[in-house]
């Protein structure tokens, strides 16, 4: 997909919020996750990030924002983040305007190259690919197969040990050799994150948890009050 083309969709300097809940969250739901994305919307985002079919939908009768749609399917110690062309379908059906996608050096579960999969998304469905990748590696591999934008968002998840912090340095080295937009993903909880990962080049900023998931930041900050 051609720059300005991409850039009518998904504008640079944006801040994505990725409103999604898993099970066990008293959100896990798509009203919530509507009313989710409004109050996004309201605070300035640019544009969201969900999973699934059914949370698109109801975030796309409350809001004309650009989704990026994903779906999460598997295990955590596999592909599964929307990993066949089929997984990507009803995102689009449902709103989405943007498909992310695990952009991986792992095993694909239907045997398929990764450049099958974005070929027939942008042919069959017309909409552009984001390669969630892990290492500057994949993120080339990914760029190669046809991505239209790479984000860091597995950095440290596929290994099994996650840092703390954004991966700025992956943000950084990503930006220096792709010739394709660069979002920043993963960990980023405070303003100085957004500005860090900002000034290493990002092209726009998803930030999850640190905005949608009042259990976790109760639980973090609960962690943090001194036990005697």
């Amino acid at each position: 997909m051609k720059q300005d083309q991409l850039m009518s969709i998904l504008a640079p300097g944006t801040l994505v919020v990725s409103c999604q809940a898993g099970p066990g969250n008293p959100f896990y739901s798509p009203e919530p996750m509507a009313l989710m994305a409004r109050a996004a919307e309201a605070g300035g985002a640019g544009a969201i990030r969900a999973n699934g079919a059914a949370d698109v939908g109801a975030i796309r009768a409350v809001t004309d924002l650009p989704i990026i749609g994903l779906n999460k399917l598997g295990d955590p110690g596999g592909v599964f983040i929307t990993p066949t062309f089929e997984s990507a379908i009803g995102l689009v059906e449902a709103g989405a305007d943007l498909i992310a996608l695990d952009g991986t050096l792992r095993p694909r579960p239907d045997g398929h190259r990764l450049h099958r999969q974005i070929e027939r998304i942008h042919d069959e469905l017309g909409v552009p690919v984001i390669a969630d990748v892990d290492s500057l590696e994949a993120g080339l591999a990914a760029r190669a197969d046809g991505a239209d934008l790479v984000a860091t968002t597995l950095s440290g998840y596929t290994n099994g040990n996650p840092p703390t912090r954004p991966d700025v340095d992956l943000v950084r080295q990503l930006v220096a050799t792709l010739d394709c937009p660069v979002i920043a993903e993963g960990r980023i909880r405070t303003p100085e994150d957004v500005r860090a990962v900002c000034e290493a080049g990002a092209y726009a900023v998803v930030v999850g948890y640190a905005i949608t998931n009042p259990m976790d930041i109760t639980a973090r900050l609960v962690g943090a009050i001194p036990r005697g």
